[in-house]
C-alpha cells in the first residue's frame, strides 16, 4: 500500500480522509503535537513538523510515495528571487522531499483561481495566462512554478485551482448580518465557487487520474455575479439582502481584502475536470450547495 503524506491538515484534508482510508497508508503532517490523538483516531499516522521550520522537515525525506499539498503560502513576506512575493513554505517542503533517496511519484496541490487575475468577466479555461493582481495570488503562482519545476524531475504534479470554497460552516452569514454592501448590478463581477466536499473529491480523483504538470479549474458549473450570490444566500437563510452600492461608494465600507475580490471578474470553464478526472459534482450549482447547507445547519440546531 502506498504511503500518502497530507501537508496542510485542515478542513479539506478531513473531508478527503474517508475516500483515502483503505487505499493508502496515510501520514498527516501537523504542527501541533496535541492534534496527534485526533489524526490517529481518523486512521492517519501523525508526523509533527512545521513548514516554517525547515529543520523539522528532515523526517519527511523519502517518507511518502504520494503527497497532497493543501498548505497555504505565508500571509506575508517577500522573496526577491521569486516574483517579489514567494511561497517559502512550498520551497522548504520541496527541498525536504528532494533529500530522500527517492522522490514522491505524485503531488497534488490545491492552488487558487486568483492566479488568473481580472478577466473582465470573460469565460476562460486553463490555457489562459496567469496574471495575478494580489500578493496572495502572486505567492500561489510562485508555488505553482516551483511545483512544475519539481515535476520535471519525474514527479507527476497536478494542480487544482480552487475558487471560493464553501460549506455549511464556511458561509459569510456574519457579513450579511452586519449589512456589509455588495456592488450594484452595473459594477458587479462574476464570482466562482466550489463546495468543500466536491473539492475533496476532486483532490482524490487527481491522485488517481491527474495528468503530469497539469492545471485544473476546480470549480462548479455556476455562472453567478457576486451580488446575486449574496442575495441567494440571504434568501436561503432568512436574512436581509445586502445593500447595493457603486464601487466608488463601497470602497468606503469594505476592507482592502474584500475590495480586491470585487476587482476581479471571470467565468471559469470546468470541462477539464469532467473530461480528465472523470467526476460528477455533487453540488454543480451554488443553489444546490446552499440548500444542502441550510438542511445541515437546521439539523445541527435541532439535535
Amino acid at each position: 500500500m502506498q504511503k500518502l503524506l497530507i501537508v496542510g491538515c485542515g478542513d479539506i484534508a478531513r473531508r478527503m480522509l474517508p475516500r483515502l482510508r483503505g487505499h493508502y497508508h496515510i501520514l498527516a503532517l501537523i504542527r501541533d503535537a496535541a492534534q496527534r490523538s485526533f489524526w490517529r483516531s481518523q486512521g492517519a499516522h501523525p508526523v509533527v513538523a512545521d513548514l516554517d521550520q525547515p529543520d523539522s522537515l528532515r523526517r519527511i525525506a523519502g517518507l511518502a510515495n504520494v503527497v497532497v499539498h493543501l498548505a497555504p503560502p505565508p500571509t506575508s513576506g517577500e522573496d526577491p528571487a521569486h516574483l517579489g512575493q514567494g511561497d517559502r513554505r512550498t520551497r522548504q517542503l520541496l527541498a525536504a522531499l528532494a533529500r530522500g533517496r527517492s522522490l514522491p511519484q505524485r503531488i497534488v496541490y490545491i492552488s487558487t483561481t486568483g492566479v488568473y487575475g481580472d478577466c473582465a468577466g470573460r469565460r476562460i479555461d486553463e490555457t489562459c495566462a496567469v496574471q495575478p493582481i494580489s500578493a496572495r495570488a502572486r505567492r500561489r503562482v510562485d508555488a505553482e512554478r516551483q511545483l512544475r519545476a519539481f515535476g520535471r524531475r519525474g514527479v507527476v504534479v497536478s494542480i487544482l485551482r480552487a475558487p471560493g470554497i464553501y460549506a455549511a460552516e464556511r458561509l459569510p452569514l456574519a457579513r450579511l448580518a452586519e449589512g456589509k454592501p455588495v456592488l450594484r448590478a452595473d459594477d458587479d463581477v462574476f464570482t466562482n465557487h466550489i463546495h468543500a466536499d466536491d473539492l475533496a473529491m476532486l483532490a482524490c480523483a487527481a491522485l488517481r487520474r491527474g495528468r503530469s504538470n497539469r492545471a485544473y479549474n476546480a470549480t462548479d458549473d455556476s455562472e453567478i455575479r457576486m451580488g446575486d450570490y449574496f442575495d441567494l444566500l440571504a434568501d436561503r437563510f432568512g436574512l436581509p439582502r445586502p445593500p447595493r452600492l457603486a464601487l466608488s461608494a463601497a470602497e468606503q465600507h469594505l476592507s482592502a481584502v474584500q475590495l480586491s475580490f470585487m476587482r476581479e471578474s471571470r467565468r471559469l470553464s470546468n470541462e477539464r475536470i469532467k473530461r480528465e478526472l472523470g467526476i460528477a459534482l455533487r453540488y454543480p450549482q451554488v443553489r444546490d450547495g446552499l440548500d444542502a447547507a441550510w438542511v445541515e445547519r437546521k439539523q445541527q440546531c435541532s439535535s
